[in-house]
């Protein structure tokens, strides 16, 4: 077995966090290794933005009246103001009409460019910003307790700054030309956070927010009823015309990289394989990593999800837990354990619909049936029963789920019922044989599960009231009250050699892996198994291993389709990096290293099935130097479908090779315009626009944790 020391998992990920693409087809220094076809383009792309320094690109959407929307996430707090914190903006003076043309914009140069926002076209105006006083004396982003407290006063370990870091952005219009509307924007923080900021433009095209009226929905007892969210990434606008959140729990993962459920059973210990997952309910979760260090020594290994425990005993705040040792006011966190009121991990890392966004406040709910994972975005099909959605981080899997019914048919959404799916790349040979530009994956969908909502809810259910003091309690022999470091200790290497006993235990999956292999068909249908039927829904990706899906990508980031897409039409899939399970000699996926990423593109069938991924965008390798990197797009991360088939590619990007440190937003026009749909039509040109995890994060006062946690998600 591969040994993911924590050194070599950082060394990797520096290794690996290149993504690129350019027009026509460009090769490093004469000697290097590069991989053929890396970089190329089918098509053209131009780039159209450059962040502010530190920042990524995050929630590109474009209005009715072609105005695009993005995110300033987590900008370094050097910049000058007011480019600093996270903000929420648009783009005035430019409209994204069918095929309107644009300068592309150089590369930032000079220290003043590199530390705003810039466009090719028009200006990149603010609408709020992290911090901003919006409806009921609360501050933008913010998550607070049930007493009105701001979790950020509180202790406890973080993940990011609360505020700091807007994603998501989906507009729904309240009036027939969309000039007025709601804007429900993410913000990856635990907890998380979605807001609904009503916007509105005037005659001559600048957008203005009512702050007053904007609402941090974590802060609504329908949101806080459901357990709230975690670490909201990217997410979709549904054809029925609600916005659609991405929780995308890091944390989920109970085998690291690689490994499976039964390698450790096989093993009798999940020495080298346990994943962070077990640790949720451990005092003290995030310091989990540093405790196996200290345990096992050269023994070690990377447990997988560990620092997206940061923010958990906030989540238990904010959702009404009393704090534990908080008089000092020094915001460190603790090893008291919490008694009750604990966070149930199992109510997050799902797909959330707001329905009714227009209502005074608007109704979160739950697919539950779509399973759980480190979702970075869904993409909802114009049948309105077809879901994909794309897993982030390390050794990640591609799922689908498919609705029985018309997912907004259902009077109740707890009654949504459905398959869930992963997938298997099927042709491993040539993707082996073959670089991987020239590459198309072929995927077959292999059926986990099958279940309502209501069903998966009331499994869910079952695991609340497991608190710190279980974790404690259920795997250490010494009372914690006597003696609580070796408590601690004994709970933590019981928990590693035999995992937590207070969740899904490693025995229930491999037995349902067993029962699926042996008849998949009755396994997915059975009903009288419901102790095993909850495990592909509540552990989506230990499931999927276990029967040999492909669990292998590496950053599976931005997925979309272009609105009213049907068959024949595209959908785009970002990998943001091309490398660890993707790129080693086992599994399905055995490819050339791409450290730059690549997009993948699939056509939808009549079923709106897809079955294969073709390469469009390939980015360069880590060798690459300047001129081959500074116009090339860099560890894609969402990506955005706009109404004449062109796509917003954003980056979220370590810089190997590069002449600047910005990320950047390009445009991509395909070379074969099939899935280009102005509501159907296609015209068989290329467009108009194109002739031919160590990073500055802007680590802000008061979070030791921000630069190690966009580290670890680099590595993840």
């Amino acid at each position: 077995m591969t040994e993911f020391t924590r050194r070599n998992l950082m060394e990797t990920s520096v290794a690996a966090a290149l993504g690129a693409s350019v027009t026509g087809v460009a090769s490093g220094e004469e000697g290097d290794d590069d991989t053929a076809l890396a970089p190329s383009v089918e098509g053209t792309i131009e780039r159209f933005a450059t962040t502010a320094l530190g920042a990524e690109v995050t929630g590109p959407f474009v209005t009715g009246s072609g105005t695009l929307i993005f995110s300033l996430q987590h900008p370094s707090r050097r910049n000058p103001a007011p480019f600093n914190k996270g903000g929420i903006g648009y783009v005035k003076g430019h409209d994204f009409g069918d095929g309107d043309d644009f300068d592309e914009l150089s590369i930032p140069t000079t220290e003043e460019e590199q530390g705003r926002v810039r466009v090719g076209e028009g200006e990149y105006e603010l609408l709020a910003q992290e911090g901003d006083n919006i409806g009921d004396n609360e501050a933008l982003g913010m998550p607070e307790t049930p007493d009105g407290l701001g979790v950020d006063e509180l202790a406890g370990s973080r993940y990011f700054d609360l505020g700091f870091t807007p994603d998501m952005n989906q507009f729904v219009p309240t009036d027939e030309d969309g000039t007025e509307g709601y804007l429900f924007t993410n913000f990856e923080t635990s907890p998380g956070n979605v807001t609904r900021m009503p916007i509105s433009r005037d005659e001559d095209g600048a957008w203005s927010a009512d702050l007053e009226n904007t609402l941090n929905l974590a802060n609504t007892e329908e949101l806080r009823r459901l357990g709230g969210t975690r670490i909201n990434c990217y997410g979709d606008l549904s054809p029925w015309g609600t916005p659609v959140s991405a929780e995308e729990e890091y944390a989920h993962t109970r085998v690291s990289l690689t490994a499976t459920v039964s390698d450790m059973l096989d093993a009798e210990t999940g020495v080298g394989r346990r994943g962070g997952a077990h640790f949720w309910n451990r005092p003290n979760p995030t310091e989990i990593q540093e405790a196996v260090d200290d345990y096992y020594g050269d023994e070690s290994w990377y447990i997988q999800g560990y620092w997206a425990l940061g923010g958990v005993e906030l989540l238990a705040y904010y959702l009404g837990t009393d704090p534990v040792d908080q008089a000092d006011g020094s915001l460190e966190n603790t090893r008291t354990p919490l008694r009750e009121g604990y966070p149930n991990r199992y109510r997050t890392g799902y797909i959330v619909d707001f329905r009714d966004p227009e209502a005074e406040t608007p109704q979160p709910m739950k697919y539950y049936v779509c399973g759980r994972a480190a979702w970075e975005a869904p993409d909802f099909q114009e049948d309105r029963r077809t879901v994909y959605l794309s897993s982030d981080g390390d050794n990640k899997g591609f799922y689908k789920f498919v609705a029985d019914e018309e997912i907004p048919s259902y009077d109740d959404p707890m009654d949504v019922e459905g398959t869930l799916y992963a997938a298997k790349v099927a042709n491993q040979e040539a993707a082996a044989a073959n670089p991987p530009g020239e590459v198309s994956l072929e995927v077959d969908w292999l059926a986990l599960s099958r279940a309502s909502n209501r069903e998966v809810a009331s499994w869910i259910a079952e695991y609340d009231g497991i608190t710190q003091v279980d974790y404690l309690e259920s795997h250490a022999d010494t009372d914690w009250r006597e003696d609580l470091e070796a408590a601690l200790e004994e709970a933590d290497r019981e928990v590693v050699e035999n995992g937590n006993q207070d969740y899904i235990s490693d025995e229930e999956i491999a037995e349902w892996g067993e029962l699926w292999s042996e008849d998949p068909e009755s396994t997915v249908a059975d009903r009288g198994r419901d102790d095993l039927r909850r495990v592909p829904f509540l552990e989506t990706r230990a499931a999927a291993k276990e029967i040999g899906a492909t669990v292998e990508f590496r950053k599976s980031e931005g997925i979309d389709s272009v609105e009213g897409a049907g068959p024949g039409d595209y959908i785009y899939v970002g990998i943001s990096e091309v490398n660890d399970g993707m790129s080693d000699d086992a599994g399905d996926v055995q490819m050339d290293r791409v450290d730059g990423g690549l997009v993948y593109r699939a056509e939808i069938e009549e079923d709106y099935d897809v079955s294969t991924l073709e390469p469009v965008i390939v980015g360069p390798d880590a060798t690459d130097p300047a001129d081959v990197a500074d116009d090339a797009l860099l560890n894609v991360d969402n990506v955005y479908v706009m109404d004449d088939g062109r796509v917003l590619c954003c980056e979220d990007a370590d810089q190997f090779g590069r002449s600047y440190p910005n990320d950047c937003l390009y445009v991509y026009t395909p070379g074969e315009h099939e899935g280009g749909n102005e509501k159907g039509e296609d015209d068989g040109e290329s467009g108009e626009n194109g002739a031919d995890a160590d990073r500055e994060d802007g680590s802000a006062e008061g979070s030791e944790n921000e630069e190690d946690a966009k580290n670890e998600e680099d590595a993840e």
